[in-house]
Parts: structure tokens; C-alpha cells; sequence
């Protein structure tokens, strides 16, 4: 495998798991000449999972396009790339397990929204102001106030009954 920092074909594996039920490998890889360690995946080859935009044109399914959409996202915030390719492999086995040769890319991005808010509501808010294309800032203080409104109520449901 030639590695992305010096180009030499030299490496060896440091680690290397199973995701997406047995369906890929994930290598972290160690360049022998830099010292430089990489992440390589091997896959077994689908057909193209195409998304379908809201304007209709058909894209190949990328997860590099989603890896950027959620580090612009992530920028300055405390997670970790582990947890970033980790949210990306829950996105593509989502995708994958949905049997579908072509799907909305809204499905794709609602999933993205509920998985990214476990991590980091400041990152879900700025992922959800891209996605749903807020217009002003109206728009992302009634998505604040929904957020108020859930954690609110998981408190009430997380206390004791007094009575």
C-alpha cells in the first residue's frame, strides 16, 4: 500500500478490525520509511449506491463527501477523527443494509443529524443549519428550542417520582 505522506510502497499493519458486520476491513497501517500511519479499508465491491438530491440529480454515493460535511461541521470542537470515522462507517452501513439501489439524500442526512447530536449538539447544529439550509437566525432558534424542549424532557423522565 503506498502511503499518502513519502509514496513508498513499504508498510505494514498495526491494527485492523472488522466494521459493518464483517463487510469491510479497517486497517491502520504504519509507513516503514516515514513512520507516517494511515487508514486503508477493504471492501467487497457493490453496485454504486446512487443518492438522490431534492432537485432530482443522481449522485454516486461518496462517503469522502460525508467525512468533509462533518468535519466542517466538527471544526474546533472536542472529537476525535476515531469518532468522526466511526460516525462515517454508521452512515455507511446504514446506507448499505437499506437495500436500495437509489435513496433520498434527506433519509441519508436525518441519520447523520440523530447520530451527530449523540456527539456533540454544537456540531448537530451546524450540520443542521447546511442540511436544512437555514435562512436566518430565526430558523436555528426554534432548532435550539426543540433542543431546550428534548433535554428538558429527558431530565423530567430521568427524576423520581415524588409521589
Amino acid at each position: 500500500m503506498r502511503c499518502p505522506a513519502c509514496g513508498t510502497l513499504n508498510s505494514h499493519v498495526v491494527d485492523s478490525r472488522t466494521i459493518q458486520s464483517g463487510r469491510t476491513i479497517r486497517r491502520r497501517r504504519e509507513c516503514l520509511s516515514c513512520t507516517k500511519r494511515f487508514t486503508t479499508y477493504e471492501a467487497i465491491e457493490e453496485e454504486e449506491l446512487m443518492v438522490v438530491k431534492s432537485d432530482g440529480r443522481r449522485e454516486v454515493f461518496d462517503r469522502g463527501k460525508i467525512m468533509h460535511g462533518l468535519k466542517l461541521a466538527c471544526t474546533k470542537r472536542m472529537i476525535s477523527a476515531d469518532q468522526l470515522h466511526e460516525l462515517v462507517d454508521r452512515v455507511v452501513y446504514y446506507v448499505s443494509n437499506l437495500n436500495e439501489r437509489e435513496i433520498p439524500s434527506n433519509r441519508i442526512g436525518e441519520f447523520i443529524i440523530r447520530e451527530l447530536r449523540k456527539i456533540d449538539e454544537v456540531a448537530y447544529v451546524r450540520f443542521a443549519s447546511v442540511y436544512r439550509d437555514f435562512k436566518d437566525r430565526s430558523e436555528f432558534a426554534e432548532e435550539l428550542e426543540q433542543l431546550e424542549k428534548q433535554e428538558l424532557a429527558a431530565v423530567v423522565k430521568d427524576q423520581p417520582d415524588q409521589g
